[in-house]
């Protein structure tokens, strides 16, 4: 019997191996705290706005849509490694910090001294 069957994977799937990936380390114990994973909501209020966006270190500061919901936030399900992230959400393509992130720090990928939101996993 032949059977086909085509796997497509999701947008919180390719952000998991993405995240899998990059944090990979071969040394560490499969029990490690670097090796667990969290859900973790992102919420961004943007009534207004046609498109909003999550972008991070997690996913290589790549585009990810975020779901609108009816009352104008914004929602993205991600699953991240233990450690601190850098993040920001892209509001109509304009990048915005979140006011309810752990913090804020000066991205390290620009030289312009350019804040970025920041948020603990543990």
């Amino acid at each position: 019997m032949r059977t086909s069957h085509h796997w497509k994977e999701n947008t919180n799937e390719k952000l998991y191996f993405m995240n899998t990936t990059q944090q990979h380390n071969p040394d560490a114990s499969s029990y490690s705290a670097h090796n667990s994973h969290k859900p973790v909501n992102f919420y961004c209020a943007a009534p207004h706005a046609k498109a909003v966006e999550l972008v991070g270190d997690f996913n290589h500061w790549r585009p990810f849509p975020m779901e609108r919901s009816g009352d104008g936030w914004w929602l993205a399900h991600v699953e991240l490694t233990h450690g601190h992230h850098q993040y920001q959400f892209l509001v109509d393509g304009k990048p915005v910090l979140d006011p309810h992130a752990t913090g804020v720090v000066r991205d390290e990928r620009d030289e312009r001294d350019e804040r970025v939101s920041l948020i603990a996993v543990s």
